[in-house]
């Protein structure tokens, strides 16, 4: 069963429920109180009855005096002690309440009770015979009345009920159509999406800002995101297959030319071996930063804890000098220790990229400087090479982007440390400022909140 009809069916089913409970509830507590003023009524009026019968007892005969409090729809009768009708007056059309068996009672009752289909009300109420004994006067009285006006009272409950649930129908049919109408729409808007491949959005109606509103916002954001990750993947995997193509070209070229003449020529053969390996090492450099780029994609796990910042840098510079043979010039303007709240291996990869890319595009010496600035610890790298020009800047983040395409492929670039450096930056939370002139040098500052 289709969501719309499971609304639509529950909510007139639960409405229908309420609405008859209601209904029962109002005819139980009508009638009830029907029988109750039934019953005042029948008790005052056996008592008006007794006390002007109390009067007039043994000076009037008893079928007169009777016949004048007979009811038009009931009996009145005088039953003595041993249970015999002293005397009995029957309306016209209740003839058969005379044939009801005589009971006596030596106390007030009020009661009701069924014969030949019809409801009665009773009441008895002694009165002092002529011979000083003590009999019953009783007073039956039909409750055709009461019992037409409770019939007439559920016949419209029952109507009222009926014209009730045609407005409970349309408006559960309206009420399901809107709930529905959003979740069908994104239903058939992600059918399309699936046939034709093309991302499509949900056309938001109203300004009621409702949850179902709210749902379509968070569908068409979900789609921008899925369109935005799509069209960064198809341009990485384009990216990434058309670097990966250089490599191996040359690779197998000069495995072609070494396989044709490589024995007759050694100094072909020294140079296609130098090729090779050149190419080997730049294609598993990029497929390592691309490992790490699809990694940190997914989810970069960190292992922030507090570390002082002087001995880091000395100790990650060392290292980093020591391994490519280069100069590398510190200046602090740290006093004393200072601590920083952030992943070790992290930032430190950080650095090497900026390191590597200081050592490649410059052959000068590099600097390396540190301070705290308004609770803020900086590290600035900043080499003398070729710069970078200053509408290149914003783009130098990019995958994939080099600013020279040809000294970046003499010195194995890929265009991917800058794009590496810069999700780094952002899980570990500090801010990369990027500053360059063309033909003078880059400097490159990361700051980092201080403990």
């Amino acid at each position: 069963m289709k969501l719309r009809k499971k609304i639509n069916l529950y909510t007139s089913a639960l409405f229908a429920f309420l609405l008859m409970l209601m209904n029962i509830s109002v005819y139980v507590f009508f009638s009830k109180m029907i029988i109750e003023n039934e019953q005042i009524s029948i008790t005052e009026e056996i008592n008006k009855i007794t006390a002007i019968a109390q009067e007039s007892i043994g000076s009037v005969p008893e079928d007169d005096l009777l016949r004048a409090f007979v009811p038009v729809n009931g009996m009145v009768r005088i039953v003595s002690p041993d249970q015999k009708v002293i005397s009995a007056v029957t309306s016209s059309d209740e003839k058969e309440l005379s044939r009801m068996q005589a009971e006596f009672f030596n106390r007030e009752v009020t009661d009701t009770f069924e014969q030949s289909k019809s409801q009665y009300i009773f009441a008895s109420a002694p009165i002092v015979l002529p011979d000083g004994e003590v009999g019953s006067l009783q007073l039956t009285r039909s409750l055709e009345t009461a019992a037409g006006i409770l019939q007439t009272l559920r016949i419209i409950l029952v109507s009222a009920t009926l014209l009730a649930m045609i407005p409970v129908l349309a408006s559960s049919a309206i009420l399901s159509k809107i709930i529905t109408n959003p979740v069908a729409s994104m239903t058939n808007t992600m059918r399309e999406i699936q046939e034709s491949g093309q991302f499509k959005r949900l056309a938001l109606e109203g300004k009621s800002k409702d949850e179902l509103y709210q749902m379509g916002e968070t569908f068409n954001h979900m789609i921008d995101l899925l369109e935005s990750n799509f069209e960064k993947q198809k341009q990485f995997v384009s990216n990434a297959s058309h670097e990966l193509k250089t490599p191996l070209t040359v690779i197998e070229s000069y495995s072609s030319l070494l396989k044709r003449r490589g024995l007759e020529k050694p100094e072909l053969f020294l140079e296609s071996i130098d090729a090779i390996h050149s190419e080997s090492v730049r294609m598993r450099q990029m497929t390592e930063q691309l490992l790490l780029l699809a990694g940190h994609d997914e989810q970069m796990e960190l292992n922030i804890k507090s570390m002082e910042l002087n001995t880091f840098l000395t100790q990650v510079i060392r290292t980093y000098g020591e391994a490519f043979k280069r100069i590398i010039d510190i200046e602090s303007n740290i006093e004393g220790p200072a601590y920083v709240q952030t992943d070790e291996n992290m930032l430190k990869q950080l650095l090497f990229i900026f390191l590597d890319n200081a050592r490649k595009y410059s052959d000068n010496v590099i600097t390396v400087s540190a301070g705290i600035k308004e609770n803020e610890a900086y590290i600035r790298i900043r080499d003398r090479g070729i710069g970078i020009p200053m509408d290149e800047l914003p783009k130098v983040f990019d995958r994939f982007y080099r600013v020279d395409k040809a000294r970046s492929r003499k010195t194995g670039g890929a265009g991917l440390g800058l794009s590496l450096a810069k999700e780094i930056a952002e899980a570990l939370g500090v801010v990369i400022k990027l500053e360059s002139t063309e033909g003078k040098g880059t400097a490159v500052t990361i700051f980092i909140k201080v403990t």
